[in-house]
């Protein structure tokens, strides 16, 4: 394995395209109508979200990936701290997370497509599951042939089908009230704090959280910026912002629009733009804008079908799984591992046709993604408080302020604690605001789902007789 000192970028990143690669990974519109549900109160979620989690994952990331940059990311930090077999459980979370997330954004893709010829068909759990499966397979059949797409073609999805849609919502919200149109929400001092009568209204929350994962992905370029010590954190500070302004700003534009009690986690987006079509009479722009989410969608599933497998190819490297899953056709594409992913996704999306409703099936989903991710990242951020002692004297070209180690302690700390907190959560059932149809069903889904997945940790720590 490569060493940090025999490290040499191909060439230099400036601050702006590093600030790219942050908020294109990062923003989503699946999301947003999750947050609007809150109100006028998403603006402190996201305040807490920021504070607790999503800066001290920007500044921990930062530092591990300056100190090593070594193939497999998160699977090298964390087995240079625990171990491998460690460093084989993260990484194995974080490729199971994004599995569980494809049938998440397929089904964006699908509502979508759903609204604009009939919006009935948004519930109708057959419809929604060939959609997903059908754009799946297809996608993962494409990288087959090593016909992936490039980081050119990824970003110009991602901005067609994210930034592009938010920005336009933004300025139709901030258009629609200089109009003198009332908003549906409270747009006071009181509004700012979220009225959370129950544990289960807080569920949502876990959401927020999952809307700022992946910031950590730019920090594996992190040696290629001329001065990581002065431009890293200056990148890191813009994305932030960027990011911050245009999830509130978009979920904001939402609830302003779409009432409360008719919101849809599926289609609030195109709720929103089907009311502002009328208002500003622009008939074109529902298809516009649906088109556009289909690009972005599809554009992120096939672009990251094979991205999560890179760190599992790094344990393959190390003899932590089976030889099969490592197999590669003449292209250079892991077919066993392509497939693999493709049937534990196609298996998923049996949940929709498992749950009487098609948005508490979502959400199952949503929710099981957001525990995965964050049992992840609890793991990440132990693991960067362990190498700061353990490797304590390894020159680091950015360090996290804050003295020897209350930095790191704070940063690192609070990351794991709102990770926890989320996992726990997230087996909650959410508040009735979801028609979840048989409460005792989504909790079987859940728990099942769950249990299933994280049997395989459970064997990667099983001793084996040599």
């Amino acid at each position: 394995m490569p060493q940090a000192s025999i490290y040499s970028p191909a060439r230099v990143l400036k601050v702006f395209s590093l600030v790219m690669i942050n908020v294109i990974a990062v923003d989503s519109i699946r999301t947003l109508p999750i947050a609007a549900s809150y109100g006028f109160a998403l603006i402190t979620l996201y305040v807490i979200a920021s504070l607790t989690f999503f800066i001290p994952t920007a500044l921990i990331t930062a530092e591990l990936a300056t100190t090593w940059p070594e193939k497999g990311g998160i699977y090298a930090w964390v087995k240079k701290a625990f171990g491998p077999k460690w460093g084989l459980c993260t990484v194995y979370l974080q490729w199971i997370y994004n599995v569980v997330w494809y049938p998440t954004i397929l089904t964006l893709i699908g509502s979508t497509i759903a609204y604009l010829y009939d919006p009935a068909l948004v519930q109708n759990a057959g419809f929604m599951t060939t959609i997903v499966l059908i754009t799946f397979w297809s996608c993962t059949f494409l990288n087959f042939f090593g016909m992936r797409i490039s980081s050119s073609v990824s970003t110009f999805g991602s901005i067609i089908g994210t930034l592009a849609p938010m920005i336009i919502i933004i300025l139709l919200g901030i258009a629609w009230l200089k109009r003198g149109h009332s908003a549906e929400i409270d747009f006071s001092v009181a509004g700012l704090f979220p009225k959370i009568k129950n544990i289960s209204e807080l569920v949502f929350f876990s959401q927020i959280i999952y809307s700022l994962l992946g910031l950590e992905m730019s920090s594996v370029h992190a040696l290629e910026v001329k001065d990581p010590k002065k431009d890293y954190p200056k990148a890191l500070l813009l994305s932030v912002g960027i990011i911050f302004f245009s999830l509130v700003l978009s979920s904001l534009a939402i609830a302003i629009v779409v009432p409360h009690h008719t919101l849809s986690n599926l289609t609030g987006i195109m709720q929103a733009f089907s009311t502002f079509a009328k208002e500003f009479n622009l008939p074109w722009l529902e298809i516009v804008i649906a088109c556009a989410i289909l690009i972005g969608g599809i554009c992120a599933v096939a672009t990251w079908i094979i991205g999560p497998t890179k760190g599992l190819f790094a344990a393959a490297d190390d003899g932590l799984l089976p030889a099969f899953l490592a197999k590669t056709n003449r292209f250079g594409v892991p077919w066993a591992m392509l497939l693999t992913q493709a049937g534990i996704c196609s298996l998923l999306t049996l949940v929709y046709l498992l749950l009487p409703t098609m948005e508490g099936a979502y959400f199952a989903l949503s929710a099981m993604a957001a525990q995965l991710s964050l049992l992840m990242y609890a793991i990440l951020f132990a693991a960067a408080i362990s190498l700061r002692y353990s490797q304590a004297e390894t020159k680091r070209a950015f360090r996290i302020p804050g003295g020897k180690n209350w930095g790191i302690w704070l940063a690192a700390g609070s990351g794991f604690l709102v990770s926890i907190s989320i996992v726990i959560l997230g087996f909650i059932p959410p508040s009735s605001q979801i028609n979840l149809g048989d409460v005792f069903k989504y909790e079987s889904v859940l728990i099942i789902g769950m249990v299933l997945i994280l049997i395989p940790v459970l064997l990667i720590h099983t001793p084996k007789r040599k």
